[in-house]
């Protein structure tokens, strides 16, 4: 019956967004060592071949993931930028908070989606980088947004400008990750200071 069931599964595409949901919780829970294929057909209930027709090894299946977790923030992210009733400093504070948020409610996930391990030795598949890329690329179009509406200088490079606070909100996400930043009631209290540092010469 579980053989039925099975390839049911995999002819109408439902298995591999299944591996992709289960194999996330267990990286949350147990962290990137635990997560294999054959402890996660084993937790599905398929059989150790069946997630090798979606993924051919560990690393697709991880890009898989981070695949999956960069479209989440990108929706996060495109979700706060349509908020029309909020100004647009209303708007870049939601930007940094989400952002930081994000990041300390899923650790395991964003230190995949950052980490070294799919992206050092060029093993990120071309699915993760059509992912992961478009998510940045949106961060360049609203500081541009952002540039014309008076919040930062019109004259500065986007592409430096969105770096640059990229680098601001990663850094602050990885400090409370890595346990340097300990308590987690300051996270909106430093969130507020990043958002005032940033917007110390505003116009708006």
């Amino acid at each position: 019956m579980k053989n039925i069931e099975e390839k049911s599964k995999y002819h109408h595409g439902d298995l591999r967004e299944t591996l992709l949901v289960v194999a996330t919780e267990m990286l949350q829970e147990s962290g990137l060592k635990e997560v294999s294929l054959r402890k996660l057909a084993s937790r599905v209930g398929v059989s150790r071949t069946a997630p090798y027709h979606h993924f051919k090894d560990k690393n697709a299946l991880l890009c898989g993931i981070a695949e999956k977790g960069f479209e989440q923030l990108h929706q996060i992210n495109k979700c706060g930028s349509k908020l029309e009733k909020l100004s647009v400093k209303e708007r870049f504070y939601r930007f940094i908070h989400d952002y930081i948020q994000f990041a300390n409610n899923n650790p395991e996930l964003y230190e995949l989606m950052f980490g070294r391990t799919i992206w050092k030795d060029e093993s990120s598949t071309l699915e993760l980088r059509d992912s992961a890329y478009p998510c940045f690329q949106f961060q360049v179009a609203m500081t541009q947004e952002w540039q014309k509406q008076g919040l930062f200088n019109v004259d500065d490079n986007a592409l430096r400008v969105s770096q640059v606070l990229w680098g601001t909100v990663h850094g602050i996400a990885k400090l409370f990750i890595d346990g340097i930043y300990t308590d987690n009631s300051k996270i909106d209290e430093i969130c507020d200071y990043a958002v005032r540092l940033f917007l110390t010469n505003s116009k708006e």
